[in-house]
């Protein structure tokens, strides 16, 4: 067995659970932040995910929620 990670990142949480992804060809760095935006019928719904290494792999986990001031300054 390789020491080295595997290419593919599995996601916990949120609306992506349980989905495993390839990672491209680009060296993946951990701490960096994904965001899925899913659209319905409602409002619009975004999700953040954290990228990091683990002993089993790469995983993204949800981000905690950070509150970023809106462009126009209302929240």
């Amino acid at each position: 067995m390789s020491d080295e990670p595997s290419r593919c990142v599995r996601f916990f949480g949120g609306p992506l659970d349980g989905r495993v992804q390839e990672i491209g060809d680009a060296e993946p760095v951990p701490g960096t932040v994904i965001r899925h935006i899913h659209l319905h019928g409602g409002p619009k719904i975004e999700t953040r995910y954290e990228l990091g290494l683990t002993e089993s792999g790469w995983e993204y986990r949800v981000a905690t929620a950070q509150h970023e001031p809106e462009p126009d300054g209302l929240r």
